[in-house]
């Protein structure tokens, strides 16, 4: 008889975090006549009847009763992640806001507003209700439930909201709008996937800012430091592109960054160095490891040192805005120092998974989180991929192999992520190892000489700091100003997505295990891949349709012949509207010529 190989033996986490999320998945958005209860009851007895099982060793131990066990568990997790989705969904609260006609809302600012030219985008969580009963008073009930807010400022005399102030606001909300095609970006899953399903648009003079302020002192705290450090390179930097750069490299701040500079870094596959993730983290461990060296003399200055080394990685990343590369990113490094005090060998795979786990269990959601899904994939590349690629070649030369070893990480994060990047973003990059090559020294000196910037106050700096930025933008300027820099308008549906990343796992696993079958079956998967993308090809050369675009203050109506369109709209190519909303359709309908017919100037 055929032995049973578990593929995840030896990797707990994994076997725990699988189940959970398929489970999370399984019931998001979904709601059910007693779903709760179900869910509730099933777990519960499932984990009495695991107890009992362990309990009973000799039973629990025995080959007979393993496999049993590990259905279990199994099962238990993928129930607990279905609980977890459904308890973390605000629609299933019974208080939720929208079920009751309030007459006005009380708030509480969750995030960090977005300031915009007039306006200010802000995420608040309803606590109160205030409705009138029959006799004229006002009554409060408790109420909950996420809320977006849109607030156009009094030009004279604008509002200052800050994160933890709470308002009082009328109950005049909006359900998000669908996309009116598939091209367009979805804007109402997002704001689902943040656990946001209505919005309102306010004047200054439609609220009332209450006096007092709820925020975590913590988190306040970091918000207002980092204010003060943003404040502190504008004063010392004077390009402010260079400004808003710094902020965002070192401390997550993009609120400022220009649609240009987001481009050009995202069309050289560099858009990862714009945000704080497990490089940053890395980096900074690395830093404090070797300037605490003199801790490592003895045991009780280790466990000093391993305290000071996570504090001071938690506090950064705080500071950042707990973004999910960044908390990945804290977890990893926290369970490896832990492991390396205690001499005890850290599994990568089982901390990753650990990772995921613990942030998938605080925010359920997350799943959905594009950053979320791209830096466990990114990680994960990286510690399967990047090895047996870098033992293709071998260079006794030092510098050749720091190149090699750079270049197969910067390819086995590409390929680890490139499917779902085409899926989101629609684009590759060709030029994405030369690109990763240039930035790799700019993007560590700017980060170490930004942070000795802000802890030591070192004015000086500041030239060399904003020198630095504009060497690294102008190169990446003109990497993606290249012949063939990069491929875009690529549209793939989730068939397609899955069928990519199919074919790449079965390869992968083909080689390193010389197995026949999952080779073919990786060679069916790419064939079936192609096949649906000559359809969409065949079909498009075909197509004949007429499309009137949804906009709120221009028009646009394209008649589409095969390859070719007749535009027939008030708006200009280079306007947001026109990138944002009909390009992409145009894109996904794979049109090559545009004639456009304007009634009046475009706008």
């Amino acid at each position: 008889m055929l032995a049973y190989n578990n593929p995840f033996k030896g990797f707990p986490f994994t076997r725990i975090v699988l189940p959970f999320s398929l489970g999370v998945m399984s019931t998001y958005q979904v709601k059910l006549p007693y779903l709760l209860e179900a869910l509730s009851s099933l777990s519960a007895g499932l984990l009495l009847l695991l107890f009992v099982l362990i309990f009973q060793r000799g039973r629990f131990i025995s080959h007979q009763y393993k496999r049993k066990a590990g259905l279990l568990l199994h099962c238990f997790f993928y129930l607990y992640g279905c609980l977890s989705s459904t308890l973390y969904n605000h629609k299933f609260n019974t208080d939720y806001y929208v079920f009751k006609k309030y007459k006005f809302l009380k708030l509480e600012i969750i995030e960090e507003p977005k300031m915009k030219p007039n306006i200010i985008w802000l995420e608040g969580m309803v606590t109160n209700g205030y409705h009138l009963d029959s006799s004229g008073q006002v009554i409060s009930e408790r109420a909950s439930g996420k809320i977006r807010v849109a607030l156009q400022l009094d030009s004279l005399i604008p509002i200052s909201l800050e994160y933890g102030d709470q308002l009082i606001i009328p109950a005049a909300f909006i359900a998000t709008d669908a996309p009116g095609s598939s091209a367009e970006f979805d804007f109402k899953s997002w704001l689902a996937s943040r656990n946001i399903y209505h919005q309102t648009f306010l004047k200054q003079t439609d609220l009332v800012k209450l006096y007092n302020n709820n925020a975590h002192p913590l988190i306040r705290y970091a918000l207002k430091l980092r204010e003060k450090q943003v404040a502190f390179y504008r004063k010392i930097i004077k390009n402010e592109e260079a400004v808003s750069l710094a902020a965002t490299l070192i401390l997550g701040y993009r609120s400022d960054l220009s649609p240009g500079t987001l481009n050009i870094y995202s069309k050289t596959g560099t858009i990862h160095a714009l945000s704080v993730s497990g490089m940053h983290v890395g980096l900074i461990y690395l830093v404090l490891n070797w300037l605490l060296f003199f801790f490592n003399s003895n045991r009780t200055l280790k466990y000093i040192k391993t305290l000071l080394i996570i504090t001071l990685i938690w506090a950064y990343s705080l500071l950042t805005g707990f973004s999910p590369a960044v908390l990945r990113s804290a977890i990893m490094l926290s369970v490896f120092v832990i492991a390396r005090l205690f001499n005890k060998r850290a599994n990568s795979y089982n901390v990753i998974a650990f990772a995921a786990f613990c942030l998938l269990l605080y925010n359920p959601f997350l799943i959905w989180d594009i950053g979320f899904q791209l830096s466990f994939l990114a990680v994960f590349g990286l510690m399967y991929l990047q090895p047996r690629i870098y033992a293709w070649l071998a260079f006794k030369n030092p510098l050749l192999d720091k190149t090699w070893a750079a270049i197969t990480m910067s390819a086995a994060a590409q390929l680890a992520t490139y499917p779902l990047s085409i899926y989101y973003f629609h684009q590759f990059p060709l030029c994405f190892l030369i690109s990763n090559l240039f930035i790799m020294i700019p993007v560590t000196l700017i980060l170490y000489i930004g942070i000795i910037t802000l802890l030591f106050k070192i004015e000086c700096l500041g030239p060399l700091l904003e020198a630095l930025i504009t060497f690294t933008n102008t190169g990446l300027n003109k990497i993606a100003s290249l012949p063939f820099s990069g491929i875009s308008g690529i549209w793939i549906a989730k068939t397609e997505l899955l069928l990519l990343y199919a074919a790449i796992t079965c390869f992968v696993i083909a080689m390193q295990h010389y197995q026949k079958r999952m080779l073919f079956v990786s060679i069916f998967a790419f064939f079936c891949f192609q096949c649906l993308g000559s359809y969409h090809k065949l079909k498009a050369a075909q197509q004949k349709k007429t499309i009137t675009f949804k906009l709120k203050h221009n028009y646009a109506i394209a008649w589409i012949s095969a390859h070719s369109v007749i535009l027939y709209t008030d708006l200009d190519p280079d306007s947001k509207s026109f990138n944002y909303v009909i390009k992409p359709v145009l894109d996904q309908h794979q049109i090559e010529r545009v004639i456009f017919l304007y009634l009046a100037g475009p706008t």
